[in-house]
């Protein structure tokens, strides 16, 4: 990866590969591509939203804190995932945690300057906003059919 250019590395990611190379251009400037290790922590739930991810490789693990019971992962994101969008919504403050689950190469965004970005430019904004709520709106699907798989009754009553 290391490679690549941040626009390369842009024009690879299933969310963004098929914007106009004029908009990538827009964003590149704003990221930076890491390697993360298994057990790096990103974030902590209600901690500042500041950056978001574009995974290229490995695994992240999406947690909430629990009373008694620590901290309980209830998603994980490969590949082709965007991994935070806490960052587009005032007050930006996470909504959950995340910690590395298998070593990851991804591009790393700085918030402020995307939401600048977005609203200097409406269409990329609107664009942009609109593949984000689809990410939310796939992950609340998700959570969904895995809850209704934990309460499930025995024997399909």
């Amino acid at each position: 990866m290391s490679t690549l250019s941040v626009f390369d590395l842009l024009a690879m990611h299933p969310l963004v590969a098929d914007l106009p190379a004029g908009w990538l251009h827009r964003l590149a400037p704003h990221a930076r591509p890491v390697h993360l290790v298994t057990g790096h922590r990103l974030f902590h739930e209600d901690g500042p939203a500041d950056r978001f991810w574009l995974v290229h490789s490995g695994a992240v693990a999406l947690d909430l804190h629990v009373p008694g019971r620590g901290d309980v992962v209830i998603d994980r994101l490969g590949a082709g995932a965007m991994v935070g969008w806490s960052w587009l919504l005032a007050p930006h403050r996470w909504r959950f945690g995340a910690v590395v689950a298998e070593d990851v190469r991804a591009l790393e965004l700085d918030a402020a300057r995307v939401r600048a970005v977005l609203a200097a430019d409406i269409d990329l904004g609107r664009q942009l906003d609109a593949r984000f709520l689809a990410v939310a709106a796939d992950r609340l699907q998700a959570a969904r059919h895995r809850l209704v798989e934990l309460y499930a009754c025995p024997g399909g009553a």
